[in-house]
């Protein structure tokens, strides 16, 4: 989907949905897009040159886009996507690709979640959980704190014997500015329920490694 396309969908999601915050309110918009010409008039920039003319307004709608998960509800994303099933073994979903900005100095981090549960009786729907890591990336993050939501979230709506979350991911903030160190990873985990076994533990951690 075009980044154009992609934008006029969430003004109609942000148009109908009643839980928005009154930052992301159309009415916003304007001040949204002021506030970004301060800021580069703040840095020297002549925002009426052909190629700043329109930069507010690209920025405003790319951090909309960018922070579209607040206007997201895990309920809602899950649905009826729970499904009674007698499968007891460990379900683990890895690889899934992560794009957010860190809430300190508004730069991406990205990277890659690995997501596992072990059912109790009940399965979620596979899109699902890639949703969920999706609606909690696309928020101003601190990684260690995504993590957990992404597991508590999975807990709480399958209530499984256990869930586990691993993320890995380059944060910008690190390497662009700061000790400028490239190429280094953040890894955080949150091991819930079963999880805490450390032979389960391991296991879920050779999945995760596997292939690679």
């Amino acid at each position: 989907m075009r980044v154009r396309e992609a934008t006029k969908n969430l003004r109609l999601v942000t148009k109908s949905n009643p839980r928005r915050s009154p930052f992301r309110a159309p009415a916003n918009m304007k001040e949204l897009e002021e506030s970004v010409r301060t800021i580069l008039k703040a840095l020297g920039e002549n925002t009426e040159r052909p190629g700043l003319q329109r930069t507010p307004l690209r920025v405003a709608e790319a951090l909309l886009f960018l922070t579209k998960g607040y206007d997201e509800d895990p309920k809602e994303i899950i649905n009826n996507a729970i499904f009674r099933e007698k499968h007891d073994e460990m379900i683990v979903v890895k690889d899934i690709v992560i794009y957010s900005l860190c809430e300190h100095h508004l730069l991406p981090f990205f990277g890659r979640a690995h997501v596992a549960y072990i059912p109790n009786q009940r399965v979620i729907g596979l899109s699902k959980i890639a949703r969920l890591v999706e609606m909690y990336a696309r928020r101003l993050q601190v990684q260690e704190r995504m993590t957990q939501q992404i597991a508590q979230t999975l807990q709480k709506s399958l209530k499984p014997k256990g869930t586990a979350v691993v993320i890995e991911a380059e944060h910008l903030c690190m390497q662009m500015r700061g000790v400028q160190k490239r190429g280094s990873v953040m890894v955080t985990s949150a091991m819930l329920g079963g999880f805490r076994n450390q032979a389960t533990r391991e296991e879920f951690m050779s999945f995760i490694r596997n292939g690679r």
